[in-house]
């Protein structure tokens, strides 16, 4: 499946899910809304998943609401820029942010101070459950599966592995892997998709996992090969297995990764709680009553001493 194709996949699969609360509530709340451009900002660089839904999405939305939504990727910081420039913004209804659960919850974690608060700056209005990842190695490593991946992390004592930020689902699956299976994963955090690929690319990488739109380039150019999915199969690769599947036994492997669309909190058209407490409500569904309640305290027990420096 090609990117093109699966472009279609998700607009025909999950625009219309995430954006008509844009549009019907909007419609319902206040019935000229939209009345002006709307700036779509998306927390990632461009080429990533998520600057393709944020596209996907604010095409659908600017035809169903008549005007043209503009997006703009204000990447870094673990998506902390963009959503720190959408709590910032006039909640007027015309600034959306388009961005994921490491921005979303895990920021709160690993950043002191991300420069927004969940519970109080921004509201969540759509929600849609993230698509498989895959976990990529170079060639040149001969890995095929996750076995081979840790004789090989074994036999190398480091692996350089790239993420697409600090505190994200990759970043969290490196240190359960290092902790199961006694490996040195060193994770190498980029600034999105799109630039953690090219590093891939161009040969730097050992590893790497991300959603399989993005990693078009390294694998229609056989630079990079498929050995695992995180927890959630890929319908275009179905042979691919799961990393529980393959032996990986931590319960951070299940936790489900999501997209979102927020507005700044006080926002008329909005009509959803704050983006804080629904994520985390929605996250204890997922593990179970309970579940989230020590999110922070595992999350920094995992991310402890971690804290590389951002690759540009």
């Amino acid at each position: 499946m090609s990117a093109r194709l699966d472009r279609r996949h998700f607009v025909a699969a999950g625009v219309s899910a995430l954006a008509m609360p844009f549009v019907s509530r909007g419609a319902s709340a206040q019935a000229a809304w939209p009345a002006r451009q709307i700036r779509m900002i998306c927390s990632y660089p461009a080429g990533g998943q998520t600057d393709l839904l944020a596209r996907a999405y604010g095409e659908f939305i600017s035809k169903q609401g008549g005007k043209t939504v503009v997006i703009e990727n204000k990447a870094g910081a673990s998506g902390a820029i963009g959503a720190a420039e959408v709590a910032r913004a006039e909640p007027d209804g015309h600034t959306v942010l388009c961005s994921i659960s490491t921005t979303y919850i895990m920021n709160r974690v690993v950043m002191k101070n991300p420069g927004y608060d969940m519970d109080k700056d921004l509201t969540l209005v759509s929600v849609i459950p993230g698509a498989g990842l895959l976990l990529v190695a170079n060639p040149k490593t001969g890995v095929k599966t996750l076995e081979d991946f840790v004789a090989f992390a074994r036999k190398s004592g480091k692996v350089n592995f790239g993420t697409y930020s600090a505190g994200s689902v990759p970043h969290m699956t490196i240190n359960e892997l290092n902790k199961q299976y006694g490996l040195n994963i060193e994770p190498v955090h980029y600034r999105g998709e799109a630039p953690m690929w090219t590093g891939m690319l161009e040969g730097t990488l050992d590893a790497a996992m991300g959603s399989y739109t993005a990693a078009q380039s390294v694998l229609q150019s056989d630079r990079g090969t498929v050995f695992a999915v995180h927890s959630k199969k890929v319908d275009a690769i179905p042979a691919i297995k799961t990393l529980p599947e393959q032996g990986a036994t931590s319960k951070i492997l299940h936790r489900q990764r999501l997209h979102g669309m927020g507005r700044p909190e006080g926002d008329a058209t909005a009509g959803r709680r704050p983006a804080g407490r629904a994520l985390r409500r929605r996250q204890q569904r997922s593990e179970g009553e309970g579940g989230s309640r020590d999110l922070r305290a595992r999350a920094r027990d995992r991310l402890q001493g971690d804290q590389r420096p951002v690759s540009e």
